[in-house]
């Protein structure tokens, strides 16, 4: 869910455009490490094969941005907001599949699981990779009747996050954030509005 929230998605900047924290690739690879998705070694890899090839860059920057709206309106149409996540999971599908075709298959013998399957073998390809493999496990094991979206048309910011109160009632991403700004913003107009009356 993170990856899908690196778009700000509720009300619009100055520009009219809505803030991407992945704006260019090393935004990209700073993101990545941030999240866990490359250790140190693996973001030096990256690092130094975008260098050499700065085509591959801006071609993981478009395909992990692919995964993330894909996988955002395949979560909206699992919530129900969007009509059909069809074409969104086909694309979400040809992604993981050429991430799988990079991977390899290691054995482990003397671990609770056999075999691991190491994702992301090439460095040029492997953010965008491990994004759309993660992306297909959150679709696939996600507790989805816990999703949410922060309601931008309440003044949200339009994150997707998962529900893990109790009651399964929470309405915002974060309620000192989104959820403060809009109750103090509702506060400033009714005062206004009795003052005026």
């Amino acid at each position: 869910l993170d990856l899908v929230n690196t778009l700000e998605r509720g009300a619009p900047a100055a520009a009219g455009e809505p803030r991407d924290h992945l704006a260019d690739p090393p935004a990209l690879l700073g993101w990545a490490r941030r999240v866990g998705l490359v250790d140190d070694r693996e973001a030096r890899a990256v690092a130094d094969s975008w260098e050499r090839d700065p085509g591959s860059a801006q071609a993981a920057l478009a395909a992990v941005r692919e995964v993330r709206e894909a996988l955002h309106v395949a979560l909206l149409a699992a919530m129900g907001v969007e009509p059909s996540g069809a074409g969104a999971l086909e694309r979400l599908r040809e992604r993981w599949a050429a991430a799988l075709a990079r991977s390899r298959l290691t054995l482990e013998p003397g671990r609770a699981s056999v075999a691991r399957l190491v994702v992301g073998t090439a460095p040029a390809t492997l953010i965008a990779d491990r994004a759309a493999v993660g992306a297909v496990e959150v679709l696939r094991g996600a507790e989805l009747v816990r999703l949410r979206r922060c309601p931008p048309d309440a003044g949200g910011c339009g994150w997707v996050f998962l529900d893990r109160s109790r009651n399964g009632s929470r309405r915002w991403c974060r309620m000192a954030d989104c959820g403060t700004t809009v109750k103090a913003r509702r506060l400033t107009e009714r005062r206004r509005a009795a003052r005026a009356g």
